[in-house]
């Protein structure tokens, strides 16, 4: 078994990140840029029996221990969700209420898992010189999730290390980011990124370079586009098609993946309004691009949505008063001509 292989930007961050001393560890950035395996990859180096100045040795026990989610010392704070979608088990009662249906699976972080994660800090250690609690987003902990951990995190008990890993820092409480070292997350150059890309997809050069696009350069958005099988001809014909409220080349995508496109979309008219350049797709693949004022609106429609998105009254209903206001802000009668 070896460590899993890290994308080159992360590789080097991680042996940068090494080197620095402190019992806790920001990772920050938008999302995509990779906070939860570079956070894995340093507490898998920090743990591991027989560490080199790259990281983790991916052969001991301990790197063993982690890949199959057993190590003793390592506690790993995820939302409920996101720790059964990446195979980190949950403590036996959350997982019984879950499965009697008693509650829904949390996209936040309970504050009984950061009391568990106070309590970890305080057990023996099992295997090495040191335990670590990797909490990520961090920005999903409640406020009393954050506050439970607060004079943990100031002061740990023994070798403990911790690793908080963000996607929106400033939603963390200034007294969680003042109780540990920064570190912004850099981003991938196109070239490197898309090389990456093909790498790990065996994609051809021209499919990673609608993924990257339609991902705004994120990597790991990026990747998902990937697997969801994004074909170039449905990325370039959805800018126009939603012009006219023609939502079915988005197909079965989730909700919040279609909203996220309508998002992209008013994103880069709006950019192409003001003068500047789009992101995520080629500027003849745009419809003609209305006022600012009518972008402005939609734009706020979009992030009013954004608020239900996982819990609609009614989907169908949903996508139709989507596909309505997309042709309503992008019709040609409320569009500026050049």
């Amino acid at each position: 078994m070896s460590a899993p292989q890290l994308a080159p930007w992360l590789q080097s961050q991680l042996q940068e990140l090494l080197q620095q001393r402190g019992h806790a560890l920001l990772l920050t950035g938008p999302s995509g840029l990779g906070q939860y395996p570079l956070a894995l990859a340093l507490a898998s180096a920090w743990l591991c029996e027989q560490p080199t100045a790259q990281g983790a040795c991916g052969q001991c026990g301990s790197c063993h221990a982690i890949a199959v989610r057993t190590h003793a010392d390592l506690c790993v704070l995820l939302p409920e969700t996101l720790a059964m979608e990446l195979g980190w088990p949950l403590d036996e009662k959350t997982q019984d209420r879950i499965d009697k249906k008693e509650i829904k699976a949390s996209r936040l972080i309970r504050v009984e898992a950061a009391r568990e994660a106070v309590a970890f800090t305080q057990y023996t250690r099992s295997r090495g010189d040191t335990k670590v609690v990797l909490i990520y987003p961090a920005e999903r902990m409640n406020i009393e999730a954050a506050n439970t951990l607060l004079k943990t995190l100031e002061e740990p008990v023994g070798a403990v290390r911790f690793i908080l890993a963000t996607e929106a820092a400033h939603q963390l409480l200034p007294t969680i980011r003042s109780r540990c070292q920064s570190h912004a997350l850099a981003w991938p150059d196109v070239a490197q990124g898309l090389a990456w890309l093909q790498q790990v997809t065996g994609a051809d050069a021209a499919s990673a370079e609608v993924w990257w696009s339609a991902a705004g350069g994120r990597p790991d958005d990026a990747l998902v586009w990937a697997q969801a099988g994004l074909s170039a001809d449905t990325w370039q014909r959805l800018p126009k098609a939603m012009a006219r409220g023609d939502l079915s080349a988005m197909g079965d995508w989730p909700p919040a993946r279609q909203l996220e496109v309508q998002q992209k979309l008013c994103h880069d008219l709006m950019a192409v309004r003001s003068g500047g350049g789009p992101r995520f797709f080629a500027a003849p693949q745009l419809p003609p691009a209305p006022d600012m004022a009518a972008l402005a609106r939609w734009s706020r429609e979009l992030s009013a949505s954004a608020r239900s998105v996982e819990h609609p009254f009614n989907a169908g209903l949903m996508l139709e008063a989507w596909a309505a206001r997309a042709r309503a802000a992008l019709s040609p009668s409320g569009a500026l001509t050049a």
